[in-house]
């Protein structure tokens, strides 16, 4: 901030339409803040973006200034990159347009909206896209990064449904791309996250969902976990597209359908998301139900946005959040062992780990069809350590690591990289796999001098 002279940020507060903020200004501190409490940054100046012009200008003036660029969308970002000190936060949670074209089944989506906001949109028509398993999670970062949910194992991953985009790119440039115009930049955003350019607007095809679904939760006792994952794996050769089921493991939370007396032990949860026909829905469940004798359950038809927002209180900002990731091909029995014992060692109770379950449609598409390759994963494991006091810091972070390294042995390789932490760098060529050298080229064409670096970064090199 020292060698950027006021007239300089006097010229750009004229100039831009949203708001720009620096130190000491009335909202600052809001603004800077993010969901992950662990993440404290202070950057020179905020650009409250109210359009694309406001975010040409942010890149211009990142540019010619030299300052670092970080990106915020509408959610959660765990790296904590979306925040930077002493650079420009580009901030596009003012950007909340959802437009839905019923007739031609299209959403135009801008980068601060969040999966509530197109979910209540869409819904309307009996629409939805493929996203992500949490209402305020934000489409911008869960699309750049490849996007999966619960409609994925039906309809694909979120980049699977992406038909376009417009992006302000390091030039400073308002372009499109699509499979017809810039290819080869509409290829890389597909996965490769922020690296190549600022997203203004994304078009994405819609599918026919709901407006009700059949899903719910089977809460299992940790002590019928090993066998009830071994009868999970089994029933997922057969499993329809329609049905998806998540496996989480961590301490019971006061979910009133079950006895106070289990709340707070250790448990294994599979969530459940039948988008069939919901007359079909219990039959469809069935085997799952079978699985073990659960402390309870809560099944049933339910509007899809409901349920869309069923883990909302599990993540909710302020708390303390690290993350370690793994794909994975098959449930082995050595990883349902290291799963269940990490459980009956949690640090915290808001710590578990989840079985995101994949498949399906997303291993359809080839692994170099678009940046994100890894379409044979059939589940996305997350180590999600979450605490509230910086106390709990060193023994958080240290179940967290352990868990990870435990599984490594079981896993792919590769891995998902929204899930990925800020000092995870080193994984950024596990996140691409074969298709990292193409990205690089993409990013020398796009972004030779590697403006959008703040982030998990493809150099240009």
């Amino acid at each position: 901030m020292s060698n950027l002279p006021s007239s300089a940020i006097d010229d750009l507060k004229a100039a831009a339409r949203g708001q720009v903020l620096t130190p000491g200004d009335a909202g600052y501190d809001d603004a800077r803040k993010i969901w992950n409490a662990m993440i404290d940054r202070r950057p020179a100046v905020i650009i409250r973006c109210a359009g694309a012009a406001d975010v040409c200008k942010a890149v211009n003036f990142s540019r010619e200034h030299n300052l670092i660029v970080a990106v915020r969308g509408g959610g959660h970002n765990i790296a904590g990159t979306a925040v930077c000190d002493d650079g420009v936060m580009i901030d596009m949670t003012p950007m909340r347009s959802v437009r839905i074209n019923p007739w031609s089944a299209t959403a135009y989506v801008e980068p601060g909206v969040t999966l509530a906001d197109v979910d209540g949109e869409a819904q309307a028509f009996g629409l939805a896209v493929p996203l992500g398993v949490n209402s305020t999670t934000g489409v911008a970062g869960l699309t750049l990064g490849g996007g999966f949910g619960w409609l994925s194992r039906r309809y694909g991953m979120t980049i699977d449904n992406l038909l376009s985009v417009d992006i302000v790119t390091a030039d400073g440039t308002l372009q499109h791309a699509s499979e017809q115009e810039n290819p080869d930049l509409f290829w890389a955003i597909r996965g490769g996250g922020g690296n190549f350019g600022v997203v203004t607007l994304f078009e994405f095809k819609l599918h026919p969902v709901g407006p009700i679904i059949y899903g719910g939760l089977v809460v299992l006792p940790l002590d019928q976990a090993r066998d009830a994952l071994v009868k999970y794996r089994t029933e997922l050769q057969t499993m329809p597209d329609e049905l998806a089921v998540w496996a989480v493991l961590r301490l019971a939370p006061p979910l009133p359908f079950l006895p106070p007396a289990v709340h707070g032990k250790p448990m294994v949860a599979f969530a459940i998301c039948y988008t069939g026909d919901p007359q079909d829905g219990p039959a469809a469940v069935d085997a799952i139900r079978k699985l073990g004798t659960p402390y309870g359950e809560h099944l049933g038809p339910m509007p899809y946005t409901a349920w869309q927002k069923a883990f909302d209180p599990l993540l909710t900002p302020g708390a303390r959040n690290y993350w370690k990731s793994h794909n994975i091909e098959t449930l082995q029995d050595g990883l349902i062992d290291v799963l269940v014992n990490a459980v009956e060692s949690l640090p915290s109770p808001q710590c578990e780990i989840f079985l995101g379950c994949i498949g399906g449609a997303t291993m359809r598409v080839p692994p170099t069809a678009m940046a994100y390759p890894h379409r044979s994963t059939q589940f996305a494991m997350n180590v999600h350590g979450r605490w509230d006091d910086h106390k709990d810091d060193a023994n958080c972070i240290a179940w967290s690591r352990k868990v990870f390294q435990d599984a490594k042995p079981y896993s792919q390789g590769g891995v998902y990289v929204n899930f990925m932490t800020e000092e995870e760098s080193g994984r950024v060529g596990a996140a691409y796999g074969p298709n990292f050298d193409r990205l690089v080229e993409v990013k020398k064409r796009y972004d030779p001098g590697n403006l959008f670096r703040h982030n998990q970064n493809i150099r240009p090199v």
